[in-house]
Order: C-alpha cells, then sequence, then structure tokens
C-alpha cells in the first residue's frame, strides 16, 4: 500500500485508441453506489499480478482536483478526449470502491466483469482493493501455459471416452483459458465438475447465459450435456487420489443449477465415496432446493457454497429471478448443510456502498447467525455498476455504508468463527475453530 498519504495515486485515462496514461493534475477517485469518493493512500495496494486493464467507452471520467478540492469531470486532456480505465482484478482480491465515471446518454452497457478504481503512482498501477484470501491457486504465476496444454493433450488420449474431459479441455481450457479447467489438468487443489446445462435462475448477471434484451455477451457458453456418474466419478477419483488440498466442485461458471441435475450427481458422489474417502467433494448452488439438498448430504457431499448477492429477501430476487423458489429454501438448505455438520460457505458479491450498509449488514447478521455459516466468500460482482444499480433500485448516495474495509474488520470481529476467504476451502483448512457452537 502506498505509505505516504500525499502521494495519493493520478488519475488514469485512455485515449480511445489503446494508450494508457496518467494526468497528474488530477487523482484517482472511487465510487460508492453512483457518488464519488476520494480513496485513502492506505486503501490502495499495486495491481495484481494477472489483472487486467479495460477502457469505458462511452463514459465520461471523473477525477478530484487538489488545488480546486473537488470532483470534476474529465473529458479531454491537453485537447484530446479520454475514456475512464478500470481494473479487473486477479482472483483472491475484494475490491473498495469501483472505478468512478458518468455514462453519456447512449453508452454502451458494460461487459460482465468488474470495475476497480485504478490510478498510478511511482511508476506502477494501484487499485483500491486488499488480498482476502492467501490461496495461490488461481495466481496467473502459478500457471506453466506448455505444462498445462501438455497435460491437456495427454489426458484426451487417457480418457477418449469421457465427455466431461473433453469438455474442460477443449471448452475451458483451450477455449477460455479456465485457471481451474488448468489445475484439473495439472492434478492439482480444486477440479470442476460442470453438470447441469438448466437453470432455475434468470440471474441478470449470468456469466453463462443472457437474453439478447440485455445487450452483453455472456463470457462463456454454458455445457450442452449431463455427464453421466460414471464420467464424473472418473475424473473426481483421480483428482481426489492424485492431488494435493484436493477439492471437487460441481456447480460452475460454464453451467447452470447443478441440482436440476441431483440425480446424476447423487449417483456420482456415492461412487466417488466408493472408491476413495480422500478431498472435499463441494456443490456450488443457489440451494433452490432443500430435499435435493440433503439427499446430496446423505450421499456423501463436505460442502456447499450458496450464491448470494444479498441479505434481503427483496434485493435477492430482483437479481437472481428465482423460479419456483424463493429465500427461504436458501437458509433451509444452509440449515441442512449444517444439520449434517458439514461446510457451509456464502460465495457473497460484494458491492461498495450497498454490502457495507447498515440495512445489508444487519440482515446478513441475521442469516449467519441463523444459519451458523462456516465461510464467506468475498467475491466482486461481475456486472456493469450502473445496470446493477437500476436493477435493484439502489440511491445514488450510500446511505450510512461503513466502507469495505470497515465492513471486512466488522465481519472479523462480529462472527469470530467464520473463515474469510475467495476459494472452496480443503479439508486442511476446515478447521474446528470455524465451526459455531450450536446454540450461540
Amino acid at each position: 500500500m502506498i505509505r505516504d498519504v500525499s502521494e495519493k495515486p493520478f488519475l488514469v485515462v485512455s485515449d480511445g485508441h489503446g494508450q494508457i496514461f496518467e494526468i497528474p493534475e488530477y487523482r484517482m477517485v472511487g465510487m460508492c453506489l453512483n457518488t464519488p469518493q476520494l480513496p485513502e493512500a492506505s486503501e490502495c495496494i499495486p495491481l495484481p499480478y494477472g489483472s487486467d486493464l479495460f477502457e469505458l467507452p462511452g463514459r465520461v471520467a471523473i477525477g478530484y482536483d487538489p488545488k480546486k478540492k473537488q470532483f470534476v469531470e474529465v473529458r479531454e486532456y491537453r485537447g484530446n478526449p479520454v475514456f475512464p480505465v478500470a481494473a479487473f482484478m486477479a482472483p483472491a482480491y475484494v475490491q473498495f470502491y469501483r472505478a468512478a465515471f458518468r455514462s453519456l446518454p447512449g453508452a454502451p452497457r458494460l461487459p460482465l466483469y468488474c470495475y476497480t478504481a485504478v490510478g498510478w503512482q511511482a511508476d506502477q498501477f494501484y487499485v483500491t482493493a486488499m488480498r482476502i484470501d492467501p490461496d495461490v491457486r488461481q495466481d496467473l504465476s502459478f500457471f506453466n501455459l506448455t505444462l498445462i496444454e501438455n497435460e491437456a493433450h495427454r489426458l484426451l488420449k487417457a480418457f477418449p471416452k469421457n465427455r466431461l474431459v473433453h469438455h474442460l479441455i477443449e471448452n475451458c481450457v483451450f477455449r477460455y483459458g479456465c485457471p481451474a479447467a488448468g489445475n484439473f489438468t495439472l492434478s492439482r487443489w480444486e477440479c470442476p465438475l460442470p453438470t447441469s446445462p438448466g437453470c432455475n435462475s434468470a440471474c441478470v448477471g449470468c456469466i453463462s447465459e443472457q437474453p439478447q434484451e440485455h445487450a452483453v455477451t455472456a463470457p462463456q457458453e454454458r455445457i450442452g450435456f449431463v455427464p453421466t456418474p460414471e464420467e464424473i466419478a472418473e475424473i473426481a477419483v483421480a483428482h481426489l487420489e492424485q492431488a494435493p488440498r484436493a477439492v471437487v466442485s460441481f456447480g460452475q461458471g460454464c453451467e447452470g443449477e447443478p441440482l436440476l441435475a441431483a440425480e446424476v450427481i447423487e449417483t456420482a458422489i456415492r461412487e466417488i465415496r466408493k472408491r476413495t474417502d480422500k478431498g472435499i467433494i463441494n456443490l456450488n448452488t443457489n440451494a433452490s432446493r432443500p430435499d435435493l439438498v440433503e439427499r446430496l448430504c446423505q450421499a456423501g457431499l463436505d460442502s456447499i457454497r450458496v450464491s448470494l448477492n444479498s441479505a434481503q429477501p427483496e434485493y435477492y430476487h430482483k437479481y437472481y429471478r428465482p423460479r419456483n423458489y424463493t429465500f427461504e429454501a436458501i437458509e433451509e438448505s444452509l440449515l441442512v448443510v449444517r444439520r449434517f455438520e458439514r461446510w457451509a460457505s456464502l460465495n457473497y458479491f460484494v458491492f461498495p456502498g450497498f454490502t457495507d450498509s447498515p440495512d445489508e449488514m444487519a440482515a446478513l447478521q441475521q442469516l449467519v447467525h441463523k444459519t451458523r455459516l462456516n465461510m464467506i466468500q468475498t467475491r466482486n460482482l461481475n456486472m456493469d455498476p450502473e445496470w446493477y444499480i437500476q436493477t435493484l433500485g439502489l440511491p445514488d448516495a450510500p446511505q450510512g455504508a461503513v466502507g469495505i474495509p470497515r465492513w471486512i474488520a466488522w465481519l472479523r470481529e462480529t462472527f469470530p468463527w467464520i473463515k474469510l476467504g475467495y476459494f472452496n476451502p480443503p479439508k486442511e483448512e476446515m478447521l474446528p475453530a470455524h465451526f459455531q457452537p450450536a446454540g450461540e
């Protein structure tokens, strides 16, 4: 982080032709909902390795003028037009502020990524963020692309008839460069097990299916088939037996809701556990069917991660647009998992100004105490921020928001047993200290 408070990062802009540069007359600004904020120097860290920078077309950058001591719109610099720039951070980091800009009429909707405030100081880019998880399982510096390609070809030959292997390699590795699929080829850490083409939610920011009227393209396509239990078990057993800190996970970005394939998953889990007792079998889910969650726990499911944008049913329904289930089903599913004394996590979307607002914090506190969660995985929301604010009907200015750094401190103080992080933990990290005793 920056130590000298006077050296806050400069505003970063683009010339519209691929050139990014700083404007030393202005300071970087972050946005809390639609209200500009001047980040503290202590809230800025160097741009994590593996992050991307995006130009934001059809938008006006917002900076801070230290001479006038006010926020200003920056449309041009030295007579040339300029555009806002945002960072899409590498995994394991949580943003404090989104990029500061104002959209012009007719501006295109932004693709489904997260847009973090970014600036320049002392010969490097800075972002307003912190690392929330020390796990390196998706750090780009730990990926040898040549080795991944070689191992991928080896696996295609070793499993010539397994459609799931071919999907993970031909689609996820070769087409999208998915780090989770890369870890599968390297037999380490967490292995994805996409299973379900269908979904019973219509999430506004879904990254695998988007209706034409949303005017955005899903960054990846869904799996187009349901693998057999044997195809799943063949991959999972090999991974759990060989991989260090092994996890296998149903429910990936390249599929719909895995509970819609619960019968196949249940059979696969039973077959996996007949062959090995190693590692963690995890389910990433919307938790819409507690009865099916119970069946999977009975079969041998070890952990569950439930995606949530808000602990308030009103805002959950506006984003997830559930089909034939309600928020109460989510609570019941979490209670089912805890009754089986299995690991329960939230995949909790962080949006500055909303996540850290008093009402949302109170709702989250109620949910955590009711369900006795083990973990909260803080995930940056991948969606055009103005579209999200409009979808949820949020105010332009934060209503008593405490700021994401203080929100994280509040989580640690209020729920001392909860593990904070970004990834589904292996068995070695599921410590007794992360389980709240019943009745507390």
